[in-house]
């Protein structure tokens, strides 16, 4: 049996403040394969980029993760730190932020960077980098790739930004994508282009990818999977079609109650009530369950259901209750 590309093992994350330690993930655990693309959903502060930012080190102190192991193709990287974990940054893990220019230096050309890159992660000369970088942007749909190398990134759209981040988190031929929010800022008629670049690319070159937003849209449009999380929590894990249609966990049922799609034809959206708990007053047991409708004496005392690939933390999941 083959290693996932990705494996997260009961990761836990902690930040300790004056008023105490909180986690903004705790005991989280999926698999991303080749080729496949993981949606990690939730409301802001969720935990979601935070995960993200685990896997490629980029937690910022006193942020640290607490426990719980990361793999990568087979090794793991949680315990790598300095230079080891910047060698494989770029190398191993490619990162796509939410706004482009964060990824950009504005004082070199595309072309520069792409080389730079390619330079510091894959055994070629300067002229094959080049190349590279020209056919980079091209497969990323950079119209004019060979003159357009030698632009700045204002000199793009953000639409064109992003394709540019992209073919830069994928110049040196990682095998895992972390994409944060990556079309959040872009018009709907980019956001399908660039969900369709970002299917297209992870079927060609067998790249896994984990895809965080608060878009159901992109996530039904985009994942093969999805990772449902709250309060830091994995809520539900499983097929796309299976979690968006059949929903076990009342929460899940409640993000995509709340769609324009599953309300069509009544006079205003459905909400859940309440709002997500801060990190500091996390409720025992479950954490959603001053929120949910089905709530009893059971979900407000540890322990929560595991969550396993197909199955919610839930004491009592819904069957058949379909939402779209």
């Amino acid at each position: 049996m083959t290693h996932p590309v990705l494996s997260i093992r009961d990761l836990s994350v902690e930040i300790p403040t004056r008023h105490g330690v909180v986690r903004p993930v705790d005991g989280v655990s999926y698999d991303i394969a080749a080729g496949e693309i993981l949606g990690v959903v939730g409301e802001s502060g969720a935990g979601k980029s935070m995960a993200g930012n685990a896997v490629i080190g980029l937690l910022t102190p006193p942020a640290h993760i607490s426990t719980g192991e990361i793999w990568l193709n087979g090794q793991r990287i949680d315990q790598l730190t300095g230079d080891a974990m910047r060698r494989l940054r770029g190398k191993e893990i490619g990162m796509v932020f939410q706004d482009p220019l964060t990824s950009l230096n504005p004082l070199l050309r595309i072309g520069d960077q792409l080389t730079e890159t390619m330079l510091t992660h894959l055994p070629i000369s300067r002229s094959e980098a080049e190349k590279r970088a020209v056919a980079a942007l091209d497969e990323v749909g950079i119209p004019g790739a060979a003159e357009r190398v030698n632009s700045y990134p204002h000199e793009f759209s953000g639409g064109m930004r992003q394709r540019v981040v992209i073919a830069l988190a994928l110049c040196a031929e990682p095998s895992l994508i972390i994409a944060d929010e990556p079309t959040t800022a872009l018009d709907v008629s980019v956001q399908a282009q660039i969900i369709a670049l970002l299917r297209r690319l992870c079927r060609d070159r067998g790249t896994a990818v984990m895809l965080i937003t608060h878009d159901m849209g992109v996530i039904a449009e985009a994942t093969d999977r999805v990772a449902v999380m709250y309060a830091g929590r994995l809520a539900e894990l499983g097929p796309v079609r299976d979690v968006l249609t059949h929903p076990q966990h009342p929460y899940t049922h409640g993000l995509m109650a709340s769609t324009p799609l599953a309300s069509q034809g009544k006079s205003r959206l459905h909400q859940i009530p309440g709002a997500m708990p801060r990190l500091d007053a996390v409720p025992e047991g479950c954490a959603f369950h001053p929120r949910c409708p089905y709530a009893t004496d059971k979900c407000r005392q540890p322990p929560v259901p595991r969550v396993t690939d197909g199955q919610a933390a839930c004491w009592y999941p819904l069957v058949d209750e379909k939402v779209i």
